[in-house]
């Protein structure tokens, strides 16, 4: 079954290679989507694909890459499309 997420992670996670381990570990899974760091500090991502992989990379973002200190991840379900060939990071 196909999941779509829209995630907001916090803490120290700009800086420390996050959004580069995000898209890594999400085309390791064959998810599609995007990652972005955003003005106030935070990371923001889109993970679409398989319901079970969507969860594995939540679950992921909890602990993020080895320098990451994860405070809140908040996610959200949306509507599952064909919006995305792949997984990037905007700019």
């Amino acid at each position: 079954m196909k999941s779509r997420v829209h995630v907001i992670i916090s803490g120290r996670v700009q800086g420390v290679w996050f959004r580069a381990s995000t898209r890594d570990k999400a085309q390791q899974l064959g998810l599609k989507g995007w990652v972005k760091n955003t003005r106030d500090g935070n990371v923001e991502a889109v993970f679409d694909g398989e319901e079970k992989l969507v969860k594995k990379m939540i679950e992921w973002c909890y602990h993020g890459p080895p320098l990451a200190e994860v405070e809140n991840v908040e996610a959200k379900k949306e509507q599952s499309s064909d919006d995305f060939d792949d997984f990037y990071i905007k700019h």
